[in-house]
């Protein structure tokens, strides 16, 4: 029996021209450092990610295995890696987080001696960037969205393929074959050339439920001027008990939390879930435990924050659908 496999990452990184050419922020808004770029030979990525050098990673990991000239197994791996903001706050500053998005790695794609993975990773990666809002005499600062997703095919002659499928616009991807060697690199090198392109279908975007959860988490922090709390969990440390009372809603920032249903595991959640909508859509009692698997945090949805809102509707029918 044969075994084939090989590996692809993108590396998401801030080019100095692009701050450069940055307009200027209202005052008090902290921007992200640039990154040098990565270079030729790819460098370790936990090793990068602990020095900040980068906004995000996509590594993808695939192999299978081939008997007689056919395909008789396969697996794949890989992970997604989120850089910091890298800044250095003074005490009148502000900052957007680094969010990671969910990672999607659709089912692979099994054909006559080939099978075809994919993985996007992407997340709000930390820079303000100023956007227009349509029929408004104002602009919106938010935090910039960036994105790759990454294609490997294996064969059962042993050839292998790879590339960057599609990515955002913004800012700059660098793309290393399993060897750690460059083989592409996209994306743009300065604002005004990302500002000027439209930044087209994200892969959540197609999330209609999403893309409504996120436009009510704007009006409410809009009309409340909410600062929203913040809560650090240690590993193995418990957010909320099944059965309790409770009436606050949650957003997992960083981490990934275990979701536990009379003692067992049902499911698992990471960055960017909203939790807690049944407590607040039902008779105000817990249906399950939520566990942290590893250090995580979690921004606090008060009652009174989201009293009068959409948002625990929202978020169950982002579920059911």
């Amino acid at each position: 029996m044969k075994r084939v496999a090989s590996a692809v990452t993108a590396v998401t990184w801030l080019p100095f021209a692009l701050l450069d050419s940055m307009p200027n922020l209202p005052l008090g808004i902290a921007v992200a450092h640039y990154d040098e770029p990565p270079g030729e030979l790819l460098g370790d990525l936990d090793a990068m990610r602990e020095a900040d050098a980068f906004r995000e990673a996509n590594e993808l990991r695939a192999w299978i295995e081939v008997e007689k000239g056919r395909v008789v197994g396969y697996g794949r791996g890989g992970r997604a890696l989120l850089g910091g903001a890298g800044l250095d706050l003074g005490a009148d500053q502000i900052a957007f987080p680094a969010v990671e998005l969910p990672v999607i790695q659709p089912e692979p794609e099994v054909a006559d001696g080939e099978v075809r993975f994919q993985q996007t990773v992407g997340g709000r990666i930390g820079l303000p960037a100023p956007r227009t809002l349509d029929g408004k005499p104002y602009f919106h600062v938010g935090s910039a969205t960036a994105w790759t997703t990454l294609e490997l095919v294996l064969r059962a002659d042993g050839s292998t393929e790879r590339r960057l499928v599609s990515s955002s616009p913004f800012p700059r991807h660098s793309v290393y074959d399993a060897d750690g060697l460059l083989v592409d690199e996209q994306g743009a090198n300065d604002y005004e050339s990302w500002h000027r392109q439209t930044a087209g279908a994200s892969p959540w975007s197609d999330d209609v439920a999403g893309a409504e959860l996120d436009r009510e988490l704007d009006r409410i922090a809009l009309r409340n001027g909410a600062r929203l709390q913040r809560r650090r969990l240690g590993r193995g440390e418990t957010l909320v008990e099944q059965g309790e009372a409770g009436c606050d809603m949650f957003l997992v920032v960083d981490g990934v939390l275990d979701v536990e249903v009379d003692g067992v595991v049902v499911a698992q959640v990471g960055s960017g879930a909203l939790l807690g909508e049944r407590a607040v859509l039902g008779d105000g009692r817990r249906t399950a435990t939520l566990r942290a698997v590893r250090a995580s945090r979690v921004a606090i949805l008060q009652q009174e924050t989201i009293d009068g809102s959409r948002l625990a509707e929202l978020v169950a029918q982002r579920r059911s659908g």
